[in-house]
C-alpha cells in the first residue's frame, strides 16, 4: 500500500506549516493565550483565504476537492504550532451542513460567517449520541450543551435535540433571545462554554435517520481531524525531548546516552507510530459505504489517541525532568492539550465500546 501524500496533500501540509511558523512562534501564542479571546481573529481570515476552510470537502459540497486526509493534515501541522484556533469545530460544522445539503456552507468555507456545532451534553460524557434537550412542535429548543468552542465568536450553532418526530438537526441564531453563554477556558487554555437555551427558536436542518446520520458523518470527520491533531503534538512532544535529551548532561555525558532513556524514547516512537498507523486506517475507512467498517476504525485510532497521546506527553515530561512542567517550556502544554483530546469527543472507554459493537455488529476483522 502506498502511504504517500500526493503532490498537492503535501503543498497543503507546507502552506500550514509556514503559517505556523510565520504567525505562531512561541511568543505570540503567549500573547493571545493572555488575551480575552484567545485567538487572533486574523488568524481565521488567513484560514479562508489559504483555502483551509475548504480543504476537506468535495466539490459537489461547494469546497475544494478534498476529504478527511485534508483536514487531518491541517489539524496535524497545527497541532504541531498548539495553535488555538477551533479548526476541528469547523471541520464538525462543514461535514455536518453538507451531509444535510445546506447552503450555509459556502459562508463557513469562506468564512464569511462562523457556525459552531453544540452537540455534547454533560451527561454524555464526550457522546453525542446523548441527547436531552428538548425541541418542540413549536420549534423552539430547550436544554444546555457543553464545551462548545468557538461560541464566543459564533454567529450560529449547529443543536441536536429530541422531538416528537425523533432526533433533530436545528439551527439557531447566536443573537436571538432564549440564548445564555457561560464561557470559560480548558485546562489547554482553549475558549469554550456551556450554553443555556430556553423556548429558543430554531430552524429545523433535518430530523429522524437523516439527522442522526449526518451529525454521526460529521462527528466521525472532527474524530479523525482530532487524531491528525494529537499526531502532530506526539511527534512535535517526541523530537523535542530527543533533541533536549542529546544536549542534557549528567555525570559528564549526554543523558540521551543513558540505555534506560533511549527504551523509553523508543517506546515513545513506537506508540506516535501506532497512531499513525491507525489514523492512515481511518481515514481510508471514513468514505466505507458501510457505517460498522468506518465506525471501528475511527473509534480505534481515537482509543489509541485517548491512551497513547497521555502517555507520550507524559514521557516528555519525566524525561524533561523539572523544567518540563513550567509554563515557559512548550512540552507542559503539549502534554495538556494531549490530556484534554484523550477526552473530547469521547474517550478510551466509549470508543472501545463503539468499536467493539462494531465488530461484532458485522464480524469485522480487527
Amino acid at each position: 500500500m502506498d502511504f504517500d501524500y500526493s503532490s498537492e496533500q503535501e503543498a497543503l501540509r507546507d502552506s500550514v506549516r509556514r503559517f505556523v511558523e510565520r504567525e505562531y512562534d512561541w511568543e505570540r501564542r503567549f500573547s493571545l493565550l493572555r488575551s480575552p479571546a484567545g485567538v487572533d481573529p486574523a488568524h481565521w481570515a488567513t484560514f479562508a483565504e489559504l483555502g483551509w476552510l475548504g480543504a476537506g470537502l468535495s466539490e459537489e459540497d461547494g469546497g475544494f476537492g478534498g476529504g478527511a486526509t485534508e483536514n487531518a493534515l491541517i489539524a496535524e501541522e497545527l497541532g504541531r504550532g498548539l495553535v488555538t484556533e477551533p479548526f476541528i469545530a469547523h471541520v464538525v460544522a462543514t461535514q455536518i451542513l453538507a451531509a444535510v445539503e445546506s447552503d450555509a456552507v459556502a459562508g463557513l468555507v469562506m468564512g464569511e460567517t462562523r457556525i459552531v456545532p453544540a452537540l455534547q451534553e454533560a451527561n454524555g460524557r464526550g457522546d453525542w449520541k446523548v441527547i436531552e434537550s428538548e425541541a418542540s412542535e413549536s420549534g423552539t429548543l430547550s436544554g444546555t450543551k457543553t464545551l462548545v468552542e468557538g461560541a464566543a465568536f459564533a454567529d450560529r450553532f449547529i443543536l441536536s435535540a429530541r422531538s416528537p418526530k425523533g432526533v433533530g438537526l436545528y439551527l439557531v441564531d447566536a443573537q436571538v433571545p432564549g440564548v445564555t453563554l457561560k464561557p470559560y477556558r480548558t485546562v489547554d487554555n482553549r475558549r469554550v462554554a456551556d450554553i443555556d437555551f430556553h423556548d429558543t427558536p430554531a430552524l429545523e436542518l433535518a430530523v429522524g435517520a437523516v439527522a442522526e446520520a449526518a451529525i454521526d458523518h460529521g462527528m466521525d470527520h472532527g474524530i479523525v481531524a482530532l487524531c491528525g491533531e494529537a499526531l502532530g503534538i506526539m511527534d512535535a512532544a517526541l523530537w523535542a525531548t530527543r533533541d533536549y535529551l542529546k544536549v542534557r548532561k549528567q555525570f559528564g555525558t549526554a543523558i540521551g546516552n543513558f540505555q534506560a532513556l533511549q527504551h523509553r524514547m523508543a517506546d515513545m516512537l513506537i506508540e506516535t507510530e501506532m497512531v499513525r498507523s491507525l489514523l492512515y486506517r481511518a481515514q481510508g475507512a471514513i468514505a466505507s459505504s458501510d457505517p460498522a467498517a468506518r465506525a471501528a476504525a475511527i473509534s480505534a485510532a481515537k482509543a489509541a489517541v485517548s491512551t497513547a497521546g497521555p502517555y507520550v506527553g507524559g514521557q516528555a515530561i519525566q524525561l524533561h525532568g523539572g523544567i518540563g512542567v513550567t509554563e515557559e517550556l512548550n512540552i507542559s502544554h503539549y502534554y495538556r492539550r494531549l490530556f484534554v483530546i484523550a477526552r473530547q469527543f469521547g474517550d478510551a472507554d466509549l470508543h472501545m465500546d463503539r468499536f467493539a459493537a462494531a465488530v461484532d455488529r458485522n464480524a469485522i476483522p480487527a
